[in-house]
C-alpha cells in the first residue's frame, strides 16, 4: 500500500490554516475538474484532490493524520503501525456504506471505519438538541479484563483554534474496566460526549476496547494463547512444570511424547464471560545450544544411539 502526501497533493505546508487548505482545494478543483481540464490525467487528480481535502479540511481526520509522522514519503511502501488510532476521540459513527470504494487503499485503511462525519440537527438557538456521541480507541492490558479495573485514561480532541490551525485538546477520565471485556467491544460512559443544546443533556462517548501487546499472551475473543517453551527431555518423556497464566502460576502435565505446537486446553481460564475463554499452552520443543565441546559429544551420542530421521516419512534420506 503507498503512503499519500495529502498536503503534497494540495500544495500546501503542513502547518497552513483550514482556510489556506479550503483556498487550495478551490484552485485544484477548477484546474482538473473532468468537465473542463485539458490535463490528461484530470480525473485522477481530481479525484485525488478530493481524497486529500476529505482528510485535510476535517481537524479530526487532519490531526489523526499528522500522527503517522512527517518522515513518510508519496509513494513508499506504507503500513500503518499498530493501533495508531488509539486515544483519539472523535464525533459520529463512521461513514456509511455508500462510501466504500470512493477512496483509495490508504484512505481506507486508516479512516474507512471509525472516523465519521459528525452531525448536527439544524435548528434555532432555543432549540433542545441532544449533544453528539462521541467515539475513541482506547487500549487496555490483559489483566485489566482479566480482573477488572477502575484506572484512567486519556483522549485527545481535535479541535480548530480561532487562527485556523489544527490542535488537540486532551482530558483525563477514570473508566471501569469490565471484567471479560473482549478487543472490539465498547464502554459507553452516559453524558461524556458532545454537549447538547439548548439545555439538552449531552451526548455518550463510546469506548471501543483494543489489547496492548502482551510479553507473554496472545488474545483470540475469549480465548488466550501462551507459547511455552519446553525441553527436549520434558517433550519426550513427560514432565510437570510450572506454568505462568493470568491467575498465577500452575503446574501443568506434559504428556510423554509431545510435539512441536502441540496444544493443551486449561478450559474456562480464558476470559469471564457468559461463556469463559479458555486457556492454550502451546508447546515449543527448545533445543539446547551445541556451543560446548560437552554438548557437541551428547548430540553425536543421541545420533549414534537413537538412530533417528526425522525425514523418513519423505521417502528419502
Amino acid at each position: 500500500m503507498e503512503y499519500k502526501d495529502y498536503y503534497k497533493v494540495m500544495g500546501v505546508a503542513r502547518d497552513a490554516t483550514q482556510q489556506e487548505i479550503k483556498l487550495a482545494y478551490r484552485k485544484l478543483g477548477r484546474k482538473y475538474h473532468p468537465d473542463v481540464s485539458k490535463e490528461p490525467d484530470a480525473e485522477a487528480q481530481f479525484k485525488m484532490i478530493g481524497e486529500a481535502y476529505e482528510v485535510l479540511k476535517d481537524p479530526e481526520k487532519r490531526v489523526a493524520y499528522d500522527q503517522l509522522g512527517k518522515e513518510w514519503k508519496n509513494g513508499q511502501d506504507f503500513r500503518p503501525p499498530p493501533e495508531w488510532d488509539s486515544g483519539f476521540e472523535f464525533r459520529g459513527n463512521g461513514y456509511a456504506a455508500s462510501d466504500a470504494g470512493a477512496y483509495s487503499d490508504f484512505f481506507e485503511e486508516l479512516f474507512g471505519r471509525q472516523f465519521g462525519h459528525g452531525s448536527r440537527t439544524g435548528g434555532s438557538r432555543s432549540s433542545r438538541v441532544r449533544g453528539e456521541d462521541h467515539h475513541a480507541k482506547v487500549l487496555i492490558t490483559l489483566e485489566d479484563s482479566f480482573n477488572g479495573a477502575m484506572r484512567p485514561v486519556s483522549l485527545r480532541m481535535p479541535t480548530q483554534t480561532d487562527d485556523g490551525h489544527v490542535t488537540t485538546r486532551d482530558r483525563t477520565l477514570n473508566i471501569r474496566i469490565p471484567k471479560g471485556i473482549r478487543a472490539g467491544q465498547q464502554i459507553r460512559l452516559a453524558r461524556q460526549g458532545g454537549p447538547g443544546l439548548g439545555g439538552a443533556e449531552p451526548g455518550d462517548l463510546y469506548l471501543e476496547v483494543a489489547f496492548n501487546k502482551h510479553p507473554l499472551y496472545r488474545i483470540d475473543g475469549g480465548d488466550i494463547y501462551l507459547d511455552l517453551p519446553v525441553a527436549p527431555w520434558e517433550a519426550a518423556l513427560g514432565a510437570k512444570i510450572a506454568v505462568p497464566v493470568p491467575s498465577g502460576n500452575i503446574e501443568l502435565t506434559i504428556p510423554a511424547n509431545s510435539r512441536q505446537g502441540q496444544k493443551l486446553r486449561l478450559k474456562g481460564r480464558g476470559l469471564a464471560g457468559k461463556k469463559s475463554g479458555d486457556l492454550y499452552v502451546v508447546l515449543q520443543v527448545t533445543l539446547p545450544p551445541a556451543d560446548s565441546q560437552e554438548a557437541r559429544d551428547l548430540y553425536k551420542q543421541m545420533e549414534a544411539q537413537l538412530g533417528f530421521n526425522p525425514r523418513a516419512t519423505m521417502g528419502r534420506t
